[in-house]
């Protein structure tokens, strides 16, 4: 069975990230699948256990911890957030690309256990579309979008760490590219000879 690529996928708040990907999975078939995550905050109204988050106790989390069941995690606001191993692994391994949407931190995690992982960021146009994408929300006031931008600016400090860079200018665009890149990635020589390696033999043998 042909081996699935995993992918970090990072960006500042405001970049679009979450809908090129809800864009790229719409478009893909049953070839690409995201990460969900472990967490140890309350479930809120409306989230379903396995479909938004795994949600799980302080405990438990600490534990699959100390196992090393994790490719990376984080404490945010006093909550721990994971990528399960175990789960990544299978999915790899019956033939789907893999998507961990996680900032640059969790993405030198990821890259520390398993070095074959493409990492893309996304990244706006500039700095003054970004901020007008954040106050077009209309979800935060002046302060937290002030506070956001800076945050945007550290996360783009690190986009030399990847492998990939798609800028978000005009959304169609930006979602071809993203495409492209995951059909570049299976059509590379190593991983075709990886998943067709009987294929490629035959070829070698036939007499013409």
């Amino acid at each position: 069975m042909a081996q699935g690529t995993l992918y970090t996928i990072s960006a500042p708040s405001g970049a679009g990230k979450t809908s090129l990907v809800a864009a790229l999975l719409e478009n893909s078939g049953q070839q690409i699948c995201v990460s969900i995550s472990h967490t140890t905050r309350k479930q809120r109204p409306g989230e379903q256990n396995g479909v938004n988050y795994h949600f799980v106790s302080r405990d438990e989390f600490i534990a699959l911890r100390s196992d090393d069941r994790f490719l990376e995690w984080a404490e945010v606001f006093g909550n721990f957030y994971g990528t399960s191993r175990d789960w990544v692994t299978e999915q790899l391994e019956q033939g789907l690309d893999v998507i961990l949407e996680i900032d640059w931190q969790g993405a030198e995690q990821v890259r520390a256990k398993m070095p074959d992982v493409r990492s893309i960021f996304i990244l706006p146009p500039d700095l003054d579309a970004l901020r007008e994408r954040l106050q077009n929300r209309g979800q935060d006031d002046q302060e937290t979008i002030d506070q956001r931008m800076q945050l945007a600016h550290d996360e783009i400090s690190h986009y030399g760490a990847a492998d990939y860079l798609v800028i978000n200018d005009d959304f169609d665009t930006a979602l071809i590219d993203l495409q492209a890149i995951f059909r570049c990635v299976r059509l590379e020589k190593d991983l075709q000879l990886k998943n067709h390696p009987r294929l490629l033999a035959q070829l070698l043998e036939t007499t013409v």
